[in-house]
């Protein structure tokens, strides 16, 4: 099993046949899902390193899914190729230019692909998951806050290591996939 997941969410299963012929092979694990809700949980259950999502989608909408994504700091910095065969669609909920993800007009080719994936890679790292420490001991502490501030540090260091491993990981992706290219 490998540490990168690849989660594709389209109706249409052709389409998620062809994604998956256009990735490289071996570096990361495919998953798919039939409709936004199937897609939302996965990307919940399985945290994916990257996210190809189609816009129109039975029980939850893309569009759903997208605002999910982007309400819940943990998920916005996944990177989030967005399709749709229509990008009117698109931009009538979401205007353009896209700051959150790449989107990518179906039909498209293998380069179109990994030249979207690379973008959102771009884009996600910018909106990488801020860490929030909430501790209700605060509230009970006499005058000596030094043991806290210390915990306070060490999950702070705890977090920028996860996040230095996660962006090492995404490199290693972009690498096998320009490898793949040459």
């Amino acid at each position: 099993m490998s540490n990168h997941k690849i989660l594709v969410i389209d109706d249409s299963k052709v389409i998620r046949m062809r994604v998956r012929d256009m990735l490289p092979e071996g570096n990361f694990e495919f998953l798919e899902a039939k409709d936004g809700l199937e897609g939302y949980n996965l990307i919940r259950t399985e945290n994916p390193n990257l996210i190809i999502l189609d816009f129109l989608l039975p029980k939850m909408s893309g569009w759903e899914v997208f605002q999910q994504i982007q309400s819940e700091d943990n998920l916005k910095s996944i990177p989030l190729v967005l399709m749709s065969g229509r990008k009117e669609e698109v931009v009538e909920k979401i205007p353009e230019p896209f700051q959150y993800f790449a989107f990518i007009e179906k039909p498209f080719d293998q380069k179109q692909l990994l030249q979207a994936i690379k973008e959102a890679m771009s884009k996600a790292k910018q909106y990488s998951a801020k860490p929030t420490v909430s501790n209700p001991k605060l509230e009970e502490l006499s005058g000596d806050y030094s043991t806290d501030i210390q915990n306070l540090h060490g999950q702070i260091a705890q977090m920028q290591t996860e996040m230095e491993t996660i962006k090492k990981q995404m490199s290693q992706l972009v690498a096998f996939i320009k490898k793949k290219l040459a």
